[in-house]
């Protein structure tokens, strides 16, 4: 038998491994970033490049120590951390490293012969005091990228990690350690540390968490005129059309929607699948996930748990609806949730109500393609939209008939894999962009440049305007 009080029940021990500081002292060091950022020492790109190796090398070192505790979490399986959370943040300080001279020097763009003789050009800099609070999900990678843009461009950074990872917090501590406060600095503790943080006058907040918190956030933001970044969620649909390769969609959807049990903001959070070929693709897809978790995924050691008993009291909440071909089980105790598929859903059923996040999919049938837009457009514009078809006019149709901050076609959840595709939401789902280049441009203020000639000084402008003058400016500006 197995014993579920074991070592992966939901983590309730109150986190004290770092020391809280208190608000003065807060205040103080943020004073103390602004001087350093003043001091011109981030502007140097050998300063930024010697940070960005040093971080890769730091997230190296700890990354056994941040495989334990991710287990200790919330039983992240060790080929996740290191695909979703170490290495992909390591990729992501490469691509920047390799690039990041050429991305912070000038690029000239074309002058209108309006401003001739003159030269214009676009110029990076940094914004100055940057604010980075990340969720509990994918809590190392949602803090090194964003980490890796901000350092990259030039900024002081103060990061804020969810307090219910306290294993993860405390690798974040050991590597942020390893540089001054003054260029990054960890706060701890609980929501209200970040309510005061949301209160001082940042020059950039970026932001991942829930739609409802962005929103407070956005709203903080706006009484300091501070620009953000919201990385948020949404109800991500799936699509498998008549003409798509079954084996397929089943192990890709299955590894999409399961992997970290589901708690990924672009997992796919509902199926429409064409009734012609629903029967055969839920056989592959609940024979997929035996393939992957064995008969009984409790004692997987490659499914992970909730977060927490309340997370999990919620799974448990959408599983009273429609009927359940697999799984079916949520254990607040153990904070487990089986892989569950549910069909016979309504659009008005709870779990169509919200973002799911959890390892709960519902699957609603189709005969008409024009049913599925229908579903779509109920809900407000997701993070995600994908699509399995061999077909590719419905591709086109579907791609230009649906909204989202990102798609993928005959594949979910990978295309945030790729540094060179920019990765954000649309309306509900988020604003800004990061990833690579985006991560870059994003923690960077894209300056636009006009250095004007003094040889010659073209009266045109000026007034008194005369007849002459307008016809001369009609033919310029045409």
């Amino acid at each position: 038998m197995i014993n579920r009080q074991s070592h992966y029940i939901c983590i309730s021990f109150h986190y004290c491994t770092l020391k809280v500081m208190d608000k003065k002292e807060l205040e103080s060091i943020l004073e103390s970033q602004r001087k350093f950022f003043a001091s011109g020492k981030t502007l140097d790109i050998d300063y930024r490049l010697a940070n960005l190796k040093k971080l890769k090398s730091l997230i190296l070192q700890y990354e056994d120590e941040l495989k334990t505790a991710l287990q200790k979490d919330f039983h992240k399986p060790g080929f996740e951390v290191f695909g979703s959370e170490s290495r992909f943040s390591v990729a992501e300080i490469n691509l920047i490293i390799r690039n990041l001279k050429r991305w912070s020097g000038k690029r000239r763009v074309r002058t209108s012969i309006a401003n001739f003789p003159a030269r214009s050009y676009v110029v990076p800099q940094p914004y100055g005091q940057v604010l980075i609070l990340s969720p509990w999900n994918y809590p190392f990678q949602l803090s090194m990228v964003p980490l890796t843009g901000a350092l990259a461009a030039g900024n002081c950074i103060v990061l804020k990690v969810s307090q219910k990872v306290p294993g993860t917090i405390e690798v974040i501590s050991k590597i942020v350690s390893h540089f001054p406060k003054e260029l990054i600095l960890l706060v701890t503790g609980e929501h209200s540390r970040s309510d005061y943080l949301l209160n001082f006058p940042f020059d950039h907040i970026f932001f991942t968490g829930s739609t409802a918190v962005g929103r407070k956030v956005m709203t903080k933001a706006a009484a300091n005129l501070t620009p953000v970044t919201l990385e948020l969620g949404g109800k991500n649909p799936c699509v498998v059309a008549a003409d798509a390769k079954l084996s397929y969609a089943a192990k890709r959807i299955a590894s999409g929607k399961f992997i970290n049990a589901g708690q990924t903001c672009v997992s796919p959070d509902y199926l429409l699948v064409d009734d012609k070929v629903k029967e055969r693709f839920l056989e592959l897809l609940v024979s997929e996930i035996k393939l992957f978790y064995g008969e009984d995924p409790y004692v997987s050691q490659d499914f992970s748990r909730m977060i927490n008993a309340e997370k999990t009291e919620r799974m448990g909440s959408f599983l009273k609806n429609g009927n359940i071909i697999t799984g079916g089980i949520a254990d607040p105790e153990t904070c487990y949730v089986a892989p569950t598929i549910i069909t016979g859903v309504k659009p008005e059923d709870p779990v169509m109500q919200e973002e799911i996040f959890g390892p709960v999919l519902p699957v609603i049938t189709f005969d008409d393609f024009a049913e599925v837009y229908s579903v779509i457009n109920c809900n407000p514009k997701p993070l995600a939209a994908y699509i399995f078809t061999t077909s590719k006019k419905l591709t086109r149709e579907f791609l230009s008939g649906t909204q989202s901050g990102t798609a993928a076609v005959n594949d979910t959840v990978m295309q945030i894999a790729s540094p060179h595709l920019p990765f954000g939401g649309f309306g509900p789902s988020g604003m800004g962009r990061y990833h690579g280049r985006k991560s870059f441009e994003t923690f960077s203020n894209m300056r636009s440049v006009m250095e004007k000639s003094n040889l010659i000084d073209i009266p045109v402008r000026y007034p008194p305007y005369t007849a002459f003058k307008e016809k001369l400016l009609r033919l310029l500006m045409r």
